[in-house]
């Protein structure tokens, strides 16, 4: 988890975050087995055995992507003789938040112009439905 002083220097505009990190934690994330490990730890801690049942994959591959997740310091993974439990360490998550919010500036001018766009077009008239003109129409005749 950051510490309050590495939350506060991220704010700064100065300051970057540890490019080695972010670097770890993008290509942890670049992989959907990864990221799908990632969603099922959310909030427990499992077994390694219990991680990979849904995949269809190996064992020894779904216990490679966890090590790249604790690499990533993404993932935390405790021993107890043979046997390995993984718990979710969200905390390398948030400089990679903010370092994608810089870029939520571009977004909110897009989504600015595109709401400008919609108050300037006029509302389209309505049409009364065709399945009601035709009944009339048919009423008529008969």
């Amino acid at each position: 988890m950051a510490s309050g002083s590495q939350i506060v220097a991220l704010f700064d505009t100065g300051a970057d975050p540890d490019e080695a990190a972010l670097d770890r934690v993008f290509f942890a994330l670049s992989d959907p087995v990864r990221r799908a490990i990632l969603e099922r730890l959310d909030g427990e801690a499992l077994l390694v055995s219990e991680l990979a049942a849904p995949f269809n994959v190996s064992l020894q591959a779904v216990s490679r992507h966890i090590q790249v997740l604790v690499r990533a310091g993404l993932v935390q993974q405790q021993r107890t003789g043979r046997i390995s439990r993984c718990s979710l360490l969200a905390g390398p998550i948030f400089p990679v938040a903010v370092w994608i919010n810089r870029y939520s500036k571009y977004w909110q001018e897009q989504f600015d112009l595109l709401a400008a766009m919609l108050e300037d077009t006029p509302e389209p008239r309505r049409r009364k439905p065709r399945a009601a003109s035709r009944r009339r129409k048919i009423g008529r005749k008969a």
